[in-house]
């Protein structure tokens, strides 16, 4: 892998800050159209192969969106970037103390429990029903049984923290979640007994939220996460036996 010149490399980044520039100068929202490739070659002062380039890079972040026949559009500004580079990394060293996943989980759990106060506040009685349904479908479906428990878990996370109006913070647990989906099934195998803990343990946290209870609230998350600490002690113990 010879590598770009470092002259091509400049310049490709200088199109790369202008083009983000040129989107927050004219306050374009995720959807709008960019130029088209001649006009942003004529704005940027740059080479078309330089233009294209730039997008190539900035389309993997999710800043811009190619729609192959129609043009270049502000990308959903998503954490993918995040999610991939976390993942890759989680994949590439599993051995390194199990300290990504740790990490996640520590992430996880801060985000839910700082908003604790608010998201026992926020939940509609609506949102709350449809958090009690969650359970019952992880109940009913069993780790065990395809995608069906990962999903509601999921769901059960992004309804958690929707009420909040925060974007970003649910971005940021649905990445985190995303990743540690990913990389989690490295560890040993889910128990029944780690199932049946993951689903009270959510049954409480709802519990919890309804009765207004933020210091329940938070203990209910912290007996939800135990089992995934435990599980990542347990894999570290036993990757250390093995050296």
């Amino acid at each position: 892998m010879s590598g770009a010149k470092p002259g091509r490399q400049l310049l490709r980044q200088e199109v790369v800050e202008g083009i983000k520039r040129y989107i927050l100068e004219e306050r374009l929202r995720p959807g709008d159209p960019l130029p088209t490739e001649p006009a942003l070659c004529e704005a940027l002062g740059a080479s078309r192969s330089s233009v294209r380039e730039a997008v190539k890079i900035l389309n993997a972040l999710d800043i811009v969106e190619v729609r192959h026949g129609y043009g270049t559009y502000v990308g959903r500004l998503s954490l993918s970037a995040l999610v991939e580079s976390l993942t890759f990394r989680g994949l590439l060293s599993p051995g390194d103390d199990f300290q990504v996943l740790a990490d996640l989980v520590d992430v996880r759990e801060l985000v839910e429990r700082g908003m604790a106060d608010r998201i026992v506040t926020t939940l509609s009685p609506g949102q709350l029903d449809a958090l009690d349904r969650l359970v019952a479908a992880m109940r009913e479906q069993g780790a065990g049984e395809g995608r069906g428990f990962v999903e509601a878990d999921r769901a059960f996370h992004a309804l958690l923290v929707e009420p909040l109006g925060n974007e970003l913070v649910e971005q940021l647990s649905m990445a985190f979640w995303d990743v540690y989906a990913i990389v989690a099934p490295h560890l040993d195998g889910f128990t029944d007994a780690d199932e049946a803990e993951t689903v009270a343990a959510h049954q409480s946290i709802v519990d919890a939220a309804r009765a207004g209870d933020a210091a329940a609230f938070m203990k209910s998350l912290g007996e939800h996460y135990a089992p995934v600490r435990r599980r990542i002690s347990e894999a570290r113990a036993r990757d250390a036996a093995q050296v």
